[in-house]
């Protein structure tokens, strides 16, 4: 039987922004297996490729924060289908990228500009505006897992297009899938959930966008809570980007870059369905801890045990469990810190930080290996950030700063 919280339209909703996200990011988690094709045929090196999927992230996070105030002021629908468009037209551009400048303009800019609005910030506060408070942090984690289920069939489809048809043709077929995001963000269309009220006459009448950005600016445990997120950017885009070419660095072929890709997709689903369950009846900032120190002891068994397929893939599996199980947490403490009115834009924010550490991840990684010929320095900066999540959720608490 269907809980009766879960309304039909939410359910819509839910269907909806699952294959949006499954397109947005299935795509997107698939650019690190371009890395190698692209920068051996133009003679880069892997710095600008880095390059342009850190400037990505960067804009991405930058934008995302107005993109999320044109969502809470416009409806979240035309925001998406403008973002599908947009990112259409970019891969379209990045498959006829061949110097350094149109690479930056194409996956850098546009696709930056265009993720911001096709990815968890925009579709996840969709969700989170129409779900019951109760409900709300699994209906995210609903959406986030089956989002996941994108990365794990792109990127062996992607990798079957490289092997097939070459990097640009492969980028082709993504533009048109990804044009497929325009129609669906029709779906995008739940109310926002309005909580009864036992005394209409004693509501407090509601705050405006500046109030709540004056109250946010000023409550410490929303910026510790975005430092934190800066740990997940940067350890998630770094091994996104940069695992598979590790692995080849160390005699592995593309395919087994591929499947670990695929292992984290895959077991992201269970990750963030099971972080969006326990987060309904458990506080997220200490899951936040566990998930952040969890992250570094991983790492740091993949680095001191043998380099084997074993390894590679186990930590994948774990890896993925623990992806962007961040995500419906971290929103679902906005959530309950700021209520849901102008929650895209709050997300926004938070996000921000998110993407500062992805740029340093993506770029640094890329850096690294072209100065020294390995990662060993963003590596051991990955595990020291791990135990920095930890301690920086110490600060943070679920208190409601301001009510639905």
């Amino acid at each position: 039987m269907t809980d009766s919280r879960f309304s039909r339209p939410l359910i819509y909703m839910l269907i909806g922004s699952a294959i949006i996200l499954a397109l947005s990011l299935g795509i997107r988690h698939a650019f690190g297996l371009y890395l190698v094709p692209m920068s051996h045929e133009f003679g880069w090196g892997h710095n600008v490729f880095s390059l342009a999927i850190a400037m990505q992230n960067l804009i991405w996070g930058a934008v995302q924060p107005i993109t999320g105030a044109f969502a809470d002021k416009y409806g979240s629908k035309v925001v998406v289908a403008v973002g599908g468009a947009l990112y259409s037209i970019g891969l379209l551009l990045m498959a006829v990228s061949s110097t350094g400048a149109l690479l930056n303009f194409s996956a850098g800019l546009i696709l930056g500009l265009a993720l911001s609005a096709t990815s968890f910030p925009v579709l996840l506060s969709a969700v989170g505006r129409a779900a019951h408070p109760d409900k709300r942090s699994m209906a995210m984690g609903i959406a986030s897992a089956a989002g996941s289920f994108g990365q794990f069939i792109m990127l062996p489809s992607t990798l079957l297009l490289l092997q097939n048809i070459g990097w640009s043709a492969a980028l082709a077929v993504s533009a048109v899938l990804a044009a497929l995001i325009v129609p669906l963000a029709w779906m995008l269309k739940a109310p926002m959930y309005a909580a009864p009220s036992a005394n209409p006459a004693q509501n407090k009448p509601s705050l405006s966008f500046k109030d709540i950005l004056i109250i946010a600016k000023n409550h410490k445990p929303f910026w510790f809570l975005a430092l934190g997120f800066f740990v997940c950017g940067f350890q998630v885009v770094f091994i996104g980007i940069h695992l598979p070419g590790y692995l080849i660095d160390h005699g592995y072929s593309a395919a087994t870059g591929t499947v670990f890709l695929a292992l984290v997709g895959l077991f992201n689903i269970v990750g963030t369905y099971s972080a969006g369950w326990l987060g309904g009846k458990f506080s997220k900032p200490h899951l936040l801890m566990w998930l952040y120190g969890l992250r570094g002891i991983t790492i740091i068994g993949f680095l001191t045990l043998p380099l084997s397929l074993w390894t590679i893939y186990a930590f994948g599996v774990i890896m993925g469990l623990l992806w962007l199980s961040t995500v419906p947490l971290t929103n679902g403490i906005v959530a309950n810190m700021f209520g849901v009115k102008y929650l895209t834009t709050l997300s926004g924010i938070v996000f921000f930080t998110h993407q500062i550490g992805s740029f340093f991840g993506g770029w640094l990684g890329g850096l690294n290996h072209d100065i020294a010929g390995n990662y060993n320095m963003i590596w051991a900066g990955s595990i020291v950030l791990s135990v920095f999540g930890v301690l920086v959720h110490l600060f943070v608490t679920e208190e409601h700063v301001v009510h639905d």
